[in-house]
């Protein structure tokens, strides 16, 4: 017979391992999943939770999903979960709801006025698509591009082979986020996105682009402005082990499991906030 706690959703404990979400993490994430919508029938073997877990130590650890602890569930049905809400999108809708409560949360508008846009590359296993070489980092492997707001929380993610110009990719990504970023009007980015693209997104988005450039004026090492919040949002991210390399074998893979990693990590500033 099934236990109480299993049949009502609930994982049989608490925490079994340092990735699992606490109880207050999973009470910020629970309502924004999609409820079962037929009633009666056998109810589900695994709650979300277990599921949602069983994502976050892969991606934690950096283990196969075939490797996971037999804690959890089957890791066909873990993988099986993570490819149908990636497909539905669900991911990039808890980001963004996420997103605002954080922001509300600190006192700022639920949208931001600025963000800074960067890249990040990275080798990739063996078997990988979507591969370049990056001349500057002398890389090859895949290109991670993300964009921030003053706190440092993504609100959009684009993973290319590392051979995509970084100015190419974001002429891309900031068409795409037109709507979901109303208020916006500066954005700050280092020398890799100068050239046309900052008149391309003043004259169609209305949008002020300005590099900032290096100090090279004193030989000892300046942080530059702005631009260092993008390169701490970088190191959040670098905990995760699976996203210490390109493992997927394609970018559509690589692009959820970054904003999985950034879910968790406002999960745990909201549920410590409470």
């Amino acid at each position: 017979m099934m236990p109480p706690e299993l049949a009502a959703g609930e994982p049989m404990c608490e925490r079994r391992y340092p990735s699992d979400l606490s109880r207050g993490e999973w009470a910020v994430i629970q309502p924004m999943f999609p409820r079962r919508k037929r009633r009666g029938g056998r109810p589900p073997l695994h709650s979300k939770r277990d599921i949602v877990n069983g994502i976050l130590y892969s991606l934690r650890t950096g283990c196969q999903w075939y490797a996971l602890p037999k804690d959890y569930p089957p890791y066909k049905t873990v993988y099986d979960w993570f490819l149908k809400w990636t497909k539905s999108g669900l991911w990039g809708r808890i980001l963004q709801r996420l997103n605002e409560r954080v922001r509300v949360g600190a006192g700022r508008e639920p949208a931001p006025s600025a963000v800074i846009i960067d890249s990040q590359s990275v080798k990739t296993a063996e078997a990988s698509n979507d591969v370049g070489f990056d001349g500057g980092k002398k890389i090859k492997g895949r290109r991670r591009h993300i964009v921030v707001d003053v706190l440092g929380l993504v609100f959009a993610v684009s993973v290319t082979a590392a051979s995509v110009q970084e100015r190419e990719e974001a002429e891309r990504i900031f068409e795409a986020m037109e709507d979901d970023v109303p208020r916006l009007e500066k954005i700050w980015a280092d020398s890799g996105y100068s050239g046309p693209l900052g008149d391309y997104l003043l004259s169609t988005l209305g949008w002020d682009l300005e590099i900032i450039t290096p100090v090279r004026a004193e030989p000892r090492f300046h942080v530059r402005p702005w631009c260092w919040l993008v390169e701490r949002t970088f190191g959040w991210l670098n905990k995760y082990r699976r996203l210490s390399k390109g493992y997927e074998r394609g970018t559509a893979a690589s692009e959820p499991l970054l904003r999985v990693a950034m879910n968790r990590n406002m999960a745990c500033r909201l549920a410590r906030a409470a």
